[in-house]
């Protein structure tokens, strides 16, 4: 039998970085809630999970979802203990001129500003309960500290997250509320199946990357989860071993 260690409310939950991170907390013995877009991949978690868990369909971009999503997870687990902001997109790789406004616009609606809606909410269920304080992960990407060619959006978006995430450090210090960024690099996943045909590098040149197991991406959310309140990883690098993130390119 696991321990109950909390209550975590995990966006981006049906796949990748977010269904594991949701499989390893639950291991651990933390109650999940898990939103997604797709109500059928979310279930799916739902039913792997060891400890008690909630599937919640919501577009973090969209205020009144984000709102529905925490009155859910209060609703049942009675408290909200880790966020872990995990939703986000990317867009094609073309030229900034080349591509659609609309696209800039829905990465930003959902990596940015779904990032600050939920950690909002957050604030707010952290604050009111009883014993108060919890803790914010937020996913940063490698692209919070390198761009890839052509992703402007997704990279000013991944940037923000660093300024929204020592704002909220500094912010949440009085109301015992901690906050910290994890940033991944190329951890398998559907949004990652591009490195094993080739990417595009900095050079112009397009190259396989590795990739590593999505699971070194979950134990490292579950460790600074677990850390006791007075401690913080304010920033964490996660990558594959080999990728080009450090050199020149």
């Amino acid at each position: 039998m696991t321990m109950n260690k909390g209550v975590a409310v995990i966006t981006g939950g049906g796949t990748g970085i977010g269904k594991a991170s949701a499989l390893e907390l639950s291991a651990a013995g933390w109650k999940v809630a898990v939103c997604g877009r797709r109500r059928e991949l979310l279930d799916e978690v739902v039913d792997q999970c060891v400890a008690d868990a909630l599937a919640v369909t919501a577009d973090v971009s969209d205020p009144s979802d984000v709102d529905a999503l925490f009155t859910a997870a209060v609703e049942q687990f009675g408290r909200v203990d880790l966020l872990f902001n995990n939703a986000g997109m990317g867009t094609r790789p073309v030229p900034v001129d080349e591509l659609p406004i609309a696209d800039w616009m829905a990465t930003v609606g959902v990596n940015l500003t779904g990032s600050w809606l939920c950690a909002r909410a957050a604030f707010a269920q952290m604050k009111r309960q009883d014993p108060s304080g919890g803790r914010i992960i937020n996913n940063g990407s490698v692209s919070a500290q390198t761009p890839r060619p052509n992703s402007s959006p997704y990279t000013a978006t991944k940037h923000a997250i660093t300024g929204l995430t020592k704002a909220l450090s500094l912010e949440g210090r009085d109301h015992g509320i901690t906050v910290g960024q994890i940033d991944v690099g190329n951890a398998e996943s559907p949004l990652t199946a591009a490195m094993s045909t080739g990417v595009p590098q900095a050079d112009g040149a397009v190259r396989t990357e590795p990739v590593m197991d999505v699971s070194n991406v979950a134990k490292a959310v579950l460790y600074m989860a677990e850390l006791p309140p007075d401690a913080n990883v304010l920033t964490m690098t996660v990558m594959a071993n080999g990728m080009p993130l450090v050199g020149r390119g």
